[in-house]
C-alpha cells in the first residue's frame, strides 16, 4: 500500500477532511508556520535576520505545499507542476510580505513601542501572520484552483 493511500485510509484522515476548507488551511497552514518559525532561530546564527527570515519562509513553503496539496486542496484537478508553478509564485509574493513585516517589526515598530524581549521572534511571527491571509486566498484561486 501507497504512503498516500495509508493516510487516506486513516482514521484521522477520515476526521481532518469532514473538517471546512477554512480550518483544515489554517492547520495545514499553521504548522508550516511553525516550520517556518522554529528554522529561523538557528538560521539566525548564520546569516542576517532578513535572509534568516527568507530561507526559513522557503523551508515553510516546501512543507506547506505538501500539507495543502494532500489535506486542504486535494480536489485539484490541475497538473502538479502547474500547482507548484503557482504555490511558489504565490509564496514569493507572501515572502516578500512576511520580509517586509518582519524587518520593519524587529527595526521599527518594537523598538518605537519600547520592546525589548524577543524582538525577532515577535516580529518573524507577524510576518508569517501578515501573510497568510493573501496566501490562502492566493492558493484558493490560483495553485490549487478547480479548473
Amino acid at each position: 500500500m501507497a504512503w498516500g493511500a495509508a493516510v487516506n485510509a486513516s482514521p484521522a484522515h477520515s476526521r481532518l477532511m469532514r473538517m471546512p476548507q477554512g480550518a483544515r488551511f489554517i492547520l495545514a497552514g499553521g504548522g508550516a508556520a511553525l516550520v517556518n518559525w522554529l528554522v529561523r532561530f538557528p538560521l539566525s546564527y548564520i546569516m542576517p535576520f532578513a535572509g534568516a527570515v527568507a530561507v526559513a519562509n522557503i523551508i515553510g513553503m516546501a512543507c506547506g505545499f505538501v500539507a495543502y496539496r494532500f489535506f486542504v486542496f486535494p480536489d485539484s484537478n490541475r497538473q502538479v507542476a502547474h500547482q507548484v508553478r503557482d504555490f511558489i509564485v504565490v509564496n514569493l509574493v507572501s515572502m516578500v510580505v512576511v520580509v517586509l513585516v518582519s524587518v520593519v517589526f524587529a527595526d521599527y515598530v518594537l523598538p518605537l513601542l519600547g520592546w525589548r524581549w524577543q524582538i525577532e521572534a515577535i516580529s518573524h511571527a507577524m510576518g508569517i501572520a501578515a501573510g497568510a491571509v493573501s496566501n490562502f486566498f492566493g492558493h484558493r484561486q490560483f495553485s490549487f484552483a478547480r479548473h
